[in-house]
């Protein structure tokens, strides 16, 4: 088993993540100039990522050399349209030809319920040179952009 949900109790907050800005680099397919990616993936950040175009987004990250990952936390908040999102992340190791699913998720946003998906897996993986994070804002095919308040990784 390589994804389990971390413990809620282990604040994320208070956790040594992985300087993303001097480990990896980022490949997205999109981006709006208001709402860098940076937003999300840098601690200490406010705001959010949000694409510059509709539909399917992909945001990748290159790290510099292979990394042990134990821990990926996500956060998506989305406050003023209803919509399902799907979202996967998936791993590409140095040894492996292909990159491996560690889960694919759907989400039912609710401007009037639910605004807020907050996702805590706890991984033991080792070798990773990419981590890929794949949206789709809408399943429905909806005129949504994708959007990502925090992405960290341990």
């Amino acid at each position: 088993e390589l994804l389990t949900p971390c413990d809620p109790v282990v604040s994320p907050d208070h956790q040594a993540w992985l300087d993303l800005s001097v480990h990896a680099t980022v490949e997205l397919t999109s981006e709006d100039p208001m709402h860098p990616i940076e937003n999300a993936l840098l601690t200490g950040q406010s705001g959010q990522w949000t694409a510059s175009s509709e539909g399917r987004q992909v945001i990748r990250l290159c790290f510099d050399k292979p990394q042990r990952i134990h821990r990926v936390v996500l956060e998506f908040i989305e406050r003023d349209c209803e919509r399902t999102q799907e979202f996967a992340i998936l791993v590409g190791m140095h040894s492996a030809s292909k990159p491996l699913e560690l889960v694919r998720q759907r989400w039912n946003f609710s401007p009037h319920g639910s605004t807020k998906e907050f996702e805590d897996y706890e991984v033991n993986l080792t070798g990773v040179c990419t981590l890929e994070l794949q949206l789709i804002p809408d399943v429905s095919g909806g005129p949504s952009r994708a959007t990502l308040r925090r992405w960290h990784v341990a």
